[in-house]
Formats: structure tokens, sequence, C-alpha cells
């Protein structure tokens, strides 16, 4: 029991960095959270602080999905009789609750979806790239990055039943975990889903600072 509590907080920590502050800060003075939409993630972050802040949050915040499933996987390797699938799908659901709910940041965050997509690519490269390159062409056909991430949510708990290969450890269960990760991110877009059928979802630009 204990192996997973420490895997669930050292995610959890980590994912309650919030680059977009962080970077909002350093390129443009300002709290992302404080302006357009208030979300601290990348898309918010590039329309409110510029595309060098943008980059540097979506990178930072795709390596802290990916450092967090490397954490459980490593300490899944130094304990006996433990599941290490379970260790890693609970470091990737805390590290994406730590982002959006940091607790070094008052508990106000993002979405989640750059975490989740980092999560994807470490847990299961195939699946996590299946699921990036759905999302991108959503997101060049609607101009909506909202869209993409939410259909990209729903598409990996369905890709999960079909593909069996590829896992950081083979021979689990993430269909649970595939449903939960989607459960959030459509949950946390909640607000972007009613603007789209009232027709008054923004749509990416890239027409901002620097």
């Amino acid at each position: 029991m204990g192996s997973y509590i420490v895997v669930a907080i050292l995610a959890y920590m980590l994912g309650s960095i919030s680059f977009s502050v962080i970077f909002g800060k350093k390129f443009a003075g300002i709290d992302v959270r404080e302006h357009g939409s208030k979300n601290a993630g990348s898309t918010n972050t590039l329309r409110t602080a510029g595309k060098k802040a943008a980059i540097c949050t979506l990178i930072c915040d795709i390596l802290k999905g990916v450092v967090a499933v490397l954490i459980g996987f490593i300490v899944g390797n130094f304990f006996e009789n433990v599941d290490k699938a379970l260790l890693v799908q609970i470091a990737g659901i805390c590290v994406v609750l730590g982002h959006v709910f940091p607790i070094f940041f008052k508990f106000k965050g993002g979405k989640g979806v750059a975490t989740s997509l980092g999560v994807l690519l470490i847990m299961n490269w195939q699946i996590g790239l299946i699921c990036l390159a759905f999302a991108v062409v959503i997101m060049a056909l609607t101009r909506m990055v909202s869209v993409g991430s939410v259909l990209a949510a729903i598409l990996f708990p369905i890709l999960t039943v079909f593909i069996h290969q590829n896992y950081i450890v083979p021979g689990g269960s993430y269909i649970v975990f595939g449903i939960i990760l989607a459960a959030l991110v459509i949950f946390l877009h909640r607000s972007n889903i009613q603007r789209i059928l009232e027709g008054k979802e923004n749509k990416l630009s890239f027409k901002s600072k620097n």
C-alpha cells in the first residue's frame, strides 16, 4: 500500500507545478489565470502570453505526464508484490489531478490535456500517437482545441479495448483507467462543450504576442 501512496503523492506534486503560470510571468509578466479564459493551459497561454510561453508550457506539461508515469514504473520495479500496471495508472491519474488542482497555485490549474497526452505517450506510444494525430486533424478542421481534446479523450478508452500491445507495463487492464481519464477531461471541458453547442467557442489563432 505504501508504494501506491508514494507514487500518488509524487505524481500529484509533480502535476501541481503550473508551468503556464511560471512561463506567463517570465515571458509576459502576467498570471494567465487572470486573463483570457483564465485557464492555466497552453492554449490560454498562447492567447495571453505569446508563442514562446505557450510552447514552453506545452512541452513541460507533456513532460510532467511522462515523468510521472516513469516514476510509477520505477517504483514498481523496487517493490515486490505490487501491481505495476496499477502503479503507472495511479501516477497518470494523480499527475493530471495535480495539473488541474495544483497545491502550489491555490488549486487553480488547467484542463489536463497536455499532461494527459504525456501520460498516453509513455504509457502506450501507439495509442498516444493515434490520439495525438486524431486531435491534430480535428483541431485543424474545426480550429477549436477543445473539440480535438474532447474527441481524442473519448477515443482513448475505445483504443484500449482493441490495442493490447506496446504498454509500458504489459498485461494490465487499462480500460477503466482510460474511462476515468476521458471522463475527467470531458468534465473539465463542460463549459467549452456548452459554448460549442451555442456556436460561441473561441477558435484557435496564432496571431498572438511574440
